[in-house]
C-alpha cells in the first residue's frame, strides 16, 4: 500500500490527499473531509451517517410526546381510583344522613 503522501484526492485528482475516510476507504483532500463525532469522514459517508441518525429522531420525538401523556393519564386514573376507594370506605350511616343528623341533634 502506498503512503498517504503519494495519494491523491478522490474528488480532486490534482490535490494531495490529507486523510482517508474510514467508511469508504477512499483518500480525500482537506476540503473534502470533515470531522464528525471524533471521526474523519468524507461528505458522502457523512450524509449516510446523518440520514441514518435522522431516521431515529421522529421515533424519539413521538415517544417524548406520548410517554408524558400516558403518565399523566395513569396519575389521573390513580387519583380518581383512590378518591373512589375513599368514598366507598365511608360508613353507610354517613350517606343516609343519620350520622350527621344525630350530631346536630346532640348540639341543640
Amino acid at each position: 500500500m502506498q503512503g498517504l503522501a503519494l495519494q491523491r484526492c478522490f474528488n480532486h485528482a490534482e490535490r494531495e490527499a490529507a486523510a482517508r475516510c474510514p467508511s469508504c476507504r477512499n483518500f480525500f483532500c482537506r476540503e473534502c473531509i470533515t470531522e464528525h463525532d471524533e471521526r474523519v469522514l468524507c461528505a458522502s459517508c457523512l450524509r449516510k451517517t446523518a440520514s441514518s441518525s435522522a431516521s431515529l429522531h421522529p421515533l424519539r420525538a413521538t415517544l417524548a410526546a406520548v410517554l408524558p401523556c400516558l403518565a399523566g393519564l395513569f396519575l389521573a386514573w390513580f387519583f380518581f381510583y383512590l378518591l373512589g376507594a375513599g368514598l366507598l370506605a365511608i360508613p353507610a350511616k354517613w350517606h343516609n344522613g343519620s350520622l350527621i343528623g344525630s350530631a346536630f341533634e346532640e348540639g341543640d
